[in-house]
């Protein structure tokens, strides 16, 4: 179907693909749907430890959102809060996703690109790949659920800048920004994305979903509780970390199962 989300899994590792490539992988509000529904299944699976994030093809991740639906979907202040309401939602689900996200990214990475790329807890890029924001060219303003991954990312005044200019810029200044996590050589985008994965994957599953939580948590402005110091402490009654220190004693891999 053309404008899909589509998902594959392998092993304890899914890769879920914004698969439009005709039109370089740019948002319907079906697509952000489907990306939100998607997410939040993957979320719930215990059984799964790293989602991977791509666009289809390696000439984008996505330019962001088709103007091509905004005269029908997105053409006034009713429509753009009812389109936006199904952007948020997917916002929301990728933020609280149990599981690390790890994006993929090939190529042009902007818009609302940029806004799930940013969503994401770690960003491989190729060398020639291309970020930005240039809403200002279409008299749209980015909402605040959807500047807020960005400018948590970058600050508020590097988020600004990439706002006020909406210059597209290369890989290597993303990365001076703090945008994204690691660039490689576009031929090896695909292997480094999958090898940061099988990294998480490897790790106890449990504390990968703590240090998220905990992550999150340190953004919010209000003191941390007694009870929530108290959960740090968890990790120390469950079965992966008598796991964890037997298998360091006996000098072998640990065989983490999530409990």
């Amino acid at each position: 179907m053309s404008g899909a989300i589509t998902m594959t899994r392998d092993g304890d590792i899914a890769t879920v693909v914004l698969d439009r490539p005709e039109k370089l992988n740019a948002l319907t509000r079906s697509m952000w749907e489907h990306l939100g529904e998607t997410v939040l299944a993957l979320s719930a699976d215990d059984s799964l430890r790293c989602v991977i994030v791509r666009g289809a093809g390696e000439k984008a991740f996505s330019p962001g959102n088709d103007i091509g639906e905004f005269a029908t979907m997105r053409s006034n202040k009713a429509q753009a809060i009812e389109y936006g309401g199904a952007m948020h939602r997917t916002a929301r689900a990728m933020a609280e996703c149990r599981h690390p996200l790890v994006a993929h990214i090939h190529g042009i990475c902007v818009g609302g690109g940029l806004e799930i790329a940013a969503l994401c807890d770690l960003r491989i890029c190729g060398e020639t790949s291309r970020f930005g924001a240039p809403i200002k060219n279409l008299g749209l303003v980015m909402a605040y659920p959807e500047l807020a991954p960005i400018a948590r990312l970058v600050g508020p005044a590097v988020a600004l800048e990439i706002l006020l200019e909406g210059r597209v810029f290369d890989a290597q200044e993303a990365l001076a920004k703090g945008l994204v996590t690691r660039v490689v050589a576009d031929g090896l985008v695909a292997q480094e994305a999958r090898a940061t994965a099988e990294r998480i994957a490897e790790g106890a599953p449990l504390v990968a979903r703590w240090h998220k939580k905990f992550a999150r948590r340190l953004a919010d402005p209000r003191p941390i509780t007694a009870e929530e110091h108290d959960e740090a402490f968890d990790c120390f009654d469950s079965e992966d970390f008598r796991e964890g220190y037997a298998a360091f004693l006996a000098k072998r891999k640990p065989v983490f199962r999530g409990k």
